[in-house]
């Protein structure tokens, strides 16, 4: 019996062994199958067009023998020329048309990254900045976008451009906004006050789109903090842990945004009304460029050029998007503090009343 025994104990596992082979080998199959039978993607009908087929191909050899056997006549040579010319007609727009396919269907470029006085835990706004960047916008960008979560009373809070009230009504009446009815029960128009917001340039996105050939430009209110992109591996790990992560994805985006208008490339034809940046999503854009130099007279001595009007109007949108940073990272820091300051005193008085108690 112990001899059974022994012996069932050797043959089991040497056919758990053998069973495992085949086991692995499909496996190993399974695996490099789909790599060692790739499949060619479908020719599109532009490329089906431009290249001949497999009877073309055939029957090519045996029309080149035909010619040098038998000398074709002066009209077949005017024929065949003709044809061939006809081909290259149909084979160049259908290649042109697949090359501009590939740059439209390319990602957009990652924007560059800009240096802000409000980025990291302890960064706060430029006051100087917010108001060099609030005249771009009433001179530049109020003709087409609007700041309708705004109010004009906002401009002179703490944290912001802190304009004078005086400065904030006289901007106000310079604006007229919608306000009614009236005893008559009709819409009238008033000067603005420090309360109101800031009227939007257009009605409605049906008067929007009419004025500006089928565009309907965003809303700045909160244009800064929607706009993002992925850093990729690893930065977008640390994007992800508090206290690490980039928050200035947005201001990032929107100056390279304006900076990147270029010349389109030579195979890329762009429908009329329509320009070419590489930072937008799809390449193509309905703004014309926005900005150019001496465009905004600034009165502080500061360089009035591109890159210095798109940084203040985008640093301007930042402080719109989030007016209260400057007291959120204040408020933060200090709880992080008192927690720290919280935990010391509990250790200390953990080690104070179990130091005589025996373990």
């Amino acid at each position: 019996m112990s001899e059974a025994h022994e012996k069932s104990g050797r043959v089991v596992p040497w056919m758990k062994r053998l069973t495992l082979i085949p086991l692995a080998l499909a496996a190993t199959v399974a695996l490099a199958g789909p790599a060692l039978t790739l499949e060619e993607t479908p020719p599109s009908a532009a490329d089906q067009a431009a290249e001949p087929s497999a009877a073309d191909k055939a029957t090519a050899p045996a029309a080149k023998e035909d010619q040098v056997k038998v000398p074709p006549a002066k009209d077949s040579d005017q024929g065949a020329a003709a044809a061939t010319q006809a081909t290259d007609q149909v084979a160049a727009p259908a290649a042109k048309e697949k090359e501009a396919r590939h740059e439209s269907a390319r990602h957009e470029q990652k924007p560059r990254r800009f240096d802000w006085s409000f980025a990291g835990a302890f960064g706060r706004y430029d006051r100087a900045q917010l108001r060099r960047g609030f005249k771009v916008y009433k001179e530049v960008c109020s003709s087409c976008h609007s700041i309708k979560m705004l109010a004009f009373r906002n401009l002179s809070q703490p944290g912001g451009p802190e304009f004078s009230e005086k400065e904030v009504e006289a901007l106000a009446a310079s604006y007229k906004v919608k306000d009614g009815p009236n005893e008559a029960g009709e819409y009238y128009d008033r000067p603005a006050r420090p309360s109101d917001r800031f009227p939007p340039p257009f009605a409605n996105e049906q008067a929007a789109r009419a004025a500006l050939a089928g565009n309907y430009p965003p809303d700045m209110s909160v244009l800064a903090k929607a706009r993002g992109y992925s850093r990729g591996f690893p930065l977008f790990l640390f994007d992800a842990l508090p206290g690490f992560s980039y928050q200035e994805h947005g201001v990032d985006y929107i100056v390279s945004l304006m900076e990147g208008y270029e010349d389109p490339p030579p195979d890329v034809k762009l429908p009329e009304g329509q320009f070419y940046d590489p930072y937008m999503p799809g390449r193509r854009i309905g703004m014309p460029p926005p900005l150019s130099a001496g465009v905004v007279t600034y009165d502080d001595g500061a360089p009035q050029t591109i890159d210095q009007y798109a940084k203040d109007v985008t640093a301007f949108m930042m402080w719109v998007a989030e007016p209260h940073l400057e007291s959120r990272k204040r408020v933060g820091l200090g709880v992080i503090a008192f927690l720290l300051v919280f935990v010391g005193l509990l250790y200390y008085t953990k080690r104070k009343i179990w130091t005589d108690v025996p373990h």
